[in-house]
């Protein structure tokens, strides 16, 4: 019973305690003196608790803060200098220095041809473990990148020497090493993560037919695909891009001299698809690895890259073969490939920027196509049905290249009606074939306004507005002077008459609508025609016509310029009153 009242006694001390300090602080904080403390250490009566916050949360005890990294100094020119440029300076040096001592032992006769080239052989696979142990045990340094890589390019230079140069070491045996060194140098690469000796490895091994002399042969085509397919696999395991373009740079002209050099078909045809499936998968495969919405130069070039080659090698070697109805049929086939991919790109995961490349590549393929298949009025008509369709596309999907493609077949369709079917000068001398003519220039006007329907843009509109008015026109013009003609041998200068009249009643027609209906490019479009009408009869029929027939232009024109000049301001004084 004592210890109660002591132990409350010793809390009321202890909360009278707490509370002072808590005054005291508090004093301290706002900048007061603490007030000194004349009574004798009696009670302290109690004090109202001041409104203070409530104490902080607890805190986690602090652990002990690591020690500092040092931060790492920007590599200075010296370090530079003595620590990459040094190195790779040394590494070309070994390497100039084997290909000198060769040169020198031939010469100078010091050692038999064997010798050397096992010389040559040794000294860089030394070379090469050197550079190995020095990664592996003295710190990855780049001194032993330098010389594995001097190693590797060493290795090559010797090979070469053995092989292509004096012939020691056959096609068979070449091959063979080449493979092993460019083994040894892809595992390398792939370990160190070095792209430079993945270069020199995988790059060097795929020009090894041509180092070692055997371009056209079986086998050095067999050792080409091989280390192709070893390069892609690479390539995307390490999602190194660069290593597709160059891989194509080195091997594209091997197979084209390879596929030329052979009497059949079926093999080389079989094998540029492969070659084709292997870059397809290089560039894709790569997308899907490192997945971006941008598109990436070294996947585009090579896709447009592999693209061209195969179907271009494919139509040479068919065409060449005599059956050009194979060789359209081939490219047509790849066509369909690309637009099929391009397809099925777009329901993956793959980059709708590549995706869409690929349909493009097809699509421009498809021209090239119809191209080879056709001709005359039917490939322009083919040209304009793709402008129409891509149109219907761009305007379905919102996607801009499908118009521009669009374009672009609109301007082939009417490039080759003008220089082919319909040239200009038949509005003088008339055509050869004036339903073929027609129906060129019609398909192309027809486009154009079915273009015009599905595009946005009121620019634009009014441009396909005028080449479809345009078309019109000239169809017309093409039937009145061929019509008119008459013999070609004693040609009837009537045509040329009622070519001016017709192109200044229809400008006079198209301003007289455009004052009635208040549209200004009608009104401008009439103007330009049967300025065009007036410039002919001053241009041409002043000179070329005969005197009665100039004389029926200039009246034929000039009543339909003064009808025209009346009907403007007739019109125009109409809208003013009103």
């Amino acid at each position: 019973m004592d210890s109660e009242p002591s132990q409350e006694h010793r809390l009321d001390d202890l909360e009278k305690l707490v509370r002072s300090l808590v005054v005291r602080v508090t004093e301290l904080e706002l900048g007061r003196e603490p007030l000194q403390s004349t009574a004798p250490s009696e009670p302290i009566p109690p004090l109202p608790p001041p409104e203070v916050p409530g104490p902080p949360p607890a805190m986690p005890p602090s652990e002990p803060t690591p020690a500092r990294r040092p931060v790492l100094a920007e590599t200075s020119f010296e370090d530079l200098l003595g620590g990459r440029i040094l190195a790779w300076l040394g590494g070309l040096a070994i390497v100039v220095g084997v290909v000198l001592f060769l040169v020198i032992a031939v010469d100078r006769g010091w050692i038999g041809v064997e010798a050397r080239i096992a010389l040559a052989f040794a000294g860089s696979t030394v070379l090469l473990a050197a550079g190995l142990f020095l990664y592996e045990r003295r710190g990855q340094t780049e001194a032993a990148v330098a010389a594995v890589a001097s190693a590797l390019a060493a290795l090559y230079a010797s090979l070469t020497y053995a092989t292509a140069v004096k012939g020691v070491v056959g096609e068979e045996a070449g091959l063979l090493v080449a493979a092993l060194v460019g083994a040894v140098g892809a595992t390398i690469a792939v370990r160190w993560r070095s792209q430079f000796v993945a270069a020199l490895a995988l790059l060097g091994a795929l020009a090894s037919p041509v180092l070692v002399g055997g371009e056209t042969s079986g086998l050095a085509l067999a050792f080409m695909v091989v280390a192709l397919v070893a390069t892609v696999a690479v390539l995307l395991w390490q999602r190194w891009g660069w290593l597709a373009l160059g891989a194509f740079l080195i091997s594209a002209p091997q197979l084209a001299f390879w596929a030329w050099d052979r009497d059949d078909l079926v093999v080389p045809l079989a094998v540029l698809a492969l070659y084709w499936c292997l870059f397809v998968v290089a560039a894709i495969g790569y997308e899907l690895r490192v997945p971006t919405s941008v598109l990436r130069v070294s996947s585009a070039s090579v896709l447009l890259l592999n693209a061209g080659l195969v179907s271009a090698l494919g139509w040479g070697l068919i065409d060449d073969r005599g059956s050009p109805e194979g060789a359209t049929l081939w490219v047509l086939g790849v066509t369909i490939a690309y637009v099929a991919l391009g397809g099925f790109g777009f329901r993956q995961r793959m980059s709708a920027e590549i995706a869409a490349l690929l349909v493009a590549v097809g699509v421009g393929l498809s021209g090239v196509t119809l191209a080879l298949a056709v001709d005359g009025p039917a490939l322009v008509a083919g040209w304009s049905a793709e402008a129409a369709i891509l149109a219907w596309v761009a305007a379905r999907t919102g996607e801009r290249r499908a118009l521009v493609f669009s374009f672009a077949f609109l301007g082939l369709a009417g490039l080759h009606t003008l220089v082919e079917e319909a040239p200009p000068d038949a509005l003088v001398d008339g055509v050869d074939d004036l339903p073929r003519a027609m129906a060129a220039v019609l398909c192309v006007g027809i486009s154009a306004f079915v273009v015009r329907h599905f595009v946005e843009r009121v620019d634009l509109r009014l441009v396909l507005l005028g080449v479809g008015s345009v078309a019109l026109v000239y169809a017309a013009s093409l039937t009145i002077v061929d019509v008119l003609q008459g013999d070609a041998s004693e040609p009837s200068q009537t045509a040329q008459v009622a070519l001016s009249t017709f192109w200044g009643v229809v400008g006079l027609v198209a301003i007289v609508v455009g004052l009635l209906r208040d549209v200004r490019e009608l009104r401008y479009a009439g103007l330009a025609l049967l300025g065009l009408g007036v410039a002919k009869v001053f241009a041409y029929d002043l000179s070329e016509l005969d005197q009665l027939y100039r004389v029926l232009s200039f009246i034929a024109v000039g009543v339909v310029l003064l009808v025209g000049a009346y009907a403007y301001q007739r019109v125009r004084a109409a809208g003013t009153h009103a």
